[in-house]
C-alpha cells in the first residue's frame, strides 16, 4: 500500500490546466470499444501483483453477471516508482479527450479531477448501494463540494506497531497497553517513551521522519485532528487560519517535543524495529506483510494512536485508491454498475484477503475478521472507529509537500525552535497555491 503514497505535482497541474483548454480536440477512437453495454477500465497496478489478481477476479465475476448486457475490459497500467506511467497515461488522455469510461485515482486526488469535470459525480447512480454500510472514511476522500465523485476499493490505516519482548524486559505489562476506547494520551506516550529510552539508551521509536514524503502526511495528520486543529477548511478553500491555529501547531510541537527528547529520532536505523532496534515504529497496514513474510521472529503488536490530553480524541489515518466514472464515457449506466459492483461487500472480500488491505464496507469487517490476523483485525476496527480521511483540496499535491517541509522543519528544532513561525509561514504557502489552483 506504501507505493500509493506518492504524489505528483504534474497530476493536478495537467488535470486543472491542460483538460480545460483541450475541449476542441478531436476524440480519438473508442479503443475497441465497438459493442453497446461495453465499459473500459484503467487501474495502476499490474495484473501480476496480488492486488491485480484480486481486481481481475471482481472483473470476471461481474462480466460473468452481466453477460450480454455489460462487458468489463481492464487495461493494467502500473505506476513507476515515482509516481509515473500511469498519471502520465491519464494526463496524455486528458488532452485527447480519450480517457477510458472509468478509471483509478488517488483518493487526495478527488478534488483536483472533480474541480476539473474529468469525472462524473455517482449521487444519482447509488440508491440500491447500501451507502449506510460503507466506511464514513471512504465517503470523505470521494466528497467534493457535497457530491460523490470517486468510491474507494480499498482503505488502509496506520498504528504503532511494538516489540512484546522489548515491552516485557522494560517492564512495560501487556495489561498496561492502550485501547481502542482507553489510548495513551500524548505525556502516557512520553512516560513509556522515556522508560524505554532508559532500558535501551537509544530511541523508543521511528515515527518514519527520514521518509520525506507522503507518508508524513498521511501519518500525522491525525495528531494535528486529535486536538481540534485542521490543515484546511472544511471546503479545502483555506489554509490560513486553519493549519496556523494554535491548535494545529501544539500538535506539530508533540512531534517536535518526541525528536528534542530523544524518543525518535529523523535519522533512523534502517530496519530499526525489524531488527529490534528501536521498541515501537510507526507504520500501515501494509507493514504487517511484511513482518509476517520476512521476520518471522519477531513478536509483535499494534497500539492505537496516541491522543490530545485535551481532547482525548481518537483519530487514525485513512485513505487508498478509487474508482471513478470518467465525464466523457457514453456508458453512464454500465459504469455505475460496475464501480457498485466492485465495492460490494463480495467484491471488498475478494480485494481485502486477495491483496491483504483492509475493507470498505462494515458487513466487508463482519464477513472476513475471522479469516484475517489479529494485527490486521485491529486496523480494521481502527477504521470503524476513528478513522479519518486527508483533506480533500484541489491543490493536495502542493498543499501535503507544504506539511511535509513543516514538519522536517520542526524536526530539526536547534534550528527551527519556533514552531508557530513554522506553520505560519507554510500557512501561507498552501494559501498562495489553494488560491491560484482556484484562480482567485
Amino acid at each position: 500500500m506504501k507505493k500509493y503514497f506518492y504524489q505528483l505535482i504534474a497530476v493536478v497541474v495537467a488535470v486543472l490546466f491542460i483538460f480545460s483548454g483541450c475541449g476542441n480536440v478531436s476524440k480519438e477512437s473508442e479503443n475497441q470499444m465497438k459493442n453497446e453495454g461495453d465499459i473500459k477500465i484503467w487501474v495502476q497496478f499490474s495484473d501480476e501483483t496480488p492486488e491485480g489478481k484480486a481486481w481481475q477476479k471482481i472483473v470476471d465475476n461481474f462480466n460473468q453477471e452481466y453477460q450480454g448486457k455489460y462487458n468489463a475490459i481492464t487495461e493494467y497500467i502500473p505506476r513507476s516508482g515515482s509516481g509515473g506511467g500511469y498519471e502520465d497515461k491519464v494526463n496524455a488522455a486528458i488532452t485527447t479527450s480519450s480517457l477510458p469510461d472509468v478509471l483509478t485515482l488517488d483518493g487526495p486526488n478527488t478534488a483536483a479531477y472533480a474541480n476539473a469535470g474529468v469525472i462524473e459525480p455517482l449521487d444519482d447512480y447509488l440508491d440500491d448501494a447500501n451507502m449506510d454500510d460503507v466506511l464514513d472514511s471512504i465517503i470523505q476522500q470521494g466528497t467534493y463540494n457535497k457530491k460523490f465523485y470517486a468510491f474507494g476499493f480499498s482503505e488502509s490505516s496506520v498504528g504503532i506497531y511494538y516489540n512484546k519482548k522489548l515491552f516485557r524486559k522494560a517492564g512495560i505489562k501487556e495489561e498496561s497497553l492502550p485501547t481502542l476506547d482507553k489510548p495513551w494520551t500524548w505525556n502516557e506516550f512520553q512516560e513509556v517513551c522515556q522508560k524505554l529510552v532508559n532500558k535501551y539508551e537509544s530511541p523508543a521509536i521511528n515515527i518514519q521522519l527520514a521518509s520525506k514524503d507522503e507518508m508524513l502526511t498521511y501519518a500525522y495528520t491525525p495528531f494535528i485532528w486529535s486536538n481540534g486543529g485542521e490543515v484546511v477548511n472544511q471546503a479545502g478553500t483555506e489554509a490560513l487560519g486553519y493549519f496556523n491555529d494554535p491548535k494545529s501547531a501544539e500538535a506539530i510541537q508533540f512531534i517536535q517535543d518526541l525528536v528534542k527528547k530523544g524518543y525518535t529520532t529523523n535519522t533512523p536505523i534502517e530496519k530499526g524495529f525489524e531488527t529490534g532496534k528501536y521498541p515501537m515504529l510507526l507504520s500501515g497496514s501494509w507493514t504487517i506483510a511484511d513482518l509476517n513474510e520476512n521476520y518471522k521472529g519477531l513478536e509483535y503488536g499494534i497500539l492505537p494512536y496516541p491522543v490530545s490530553d485535551k481532547t482525548k480524541k481518537l483519530v487514525s489515518p485513512t485513505g487508498s485508491w478509487q474508482v471513478a466514472m470518467s465525464s466523457k464515457t457514453e456508458e453512464k449506466e454500465a459504469s455505475a454498475t460496475f464501480i457498485k459492483y466492485v465495492t460490494n461487500t463480495e467484491s471488498s472480500k475478494i480485494m481485502s484477503l486477495g491483496n491483504s488491505v483492509l475493507p470498505i464496507r462494515k458487513s466487508t469487517i463482519e464477513l472476513i475478521k475471522n479469516d484475517v490476523s489479529k494485527e490486521m483485525r485491529f486496523l480494521m476496527e481502527q477504521n470503524q472507529k476513528s478513522g479519518h480521511a486527508r483533506p480533500v483540496v484541489v491543490a493536495y499535491p502542493q498543499v501535503s509537500r507544504a506539511f511535509q517541509q513543516s514538519i522536517q522543519d520542526a524536526s530539526y528544532y536547534k534550528e527551527n525552535p519556533d514552531v508557530q513561525k513554522i506553520v505560519d509561514v507554510h500557512a501561507e504557502e498552501m494559501q498562495q497555491v489553494i488560491d491560484r489552483m482556484l484562480k482567485r
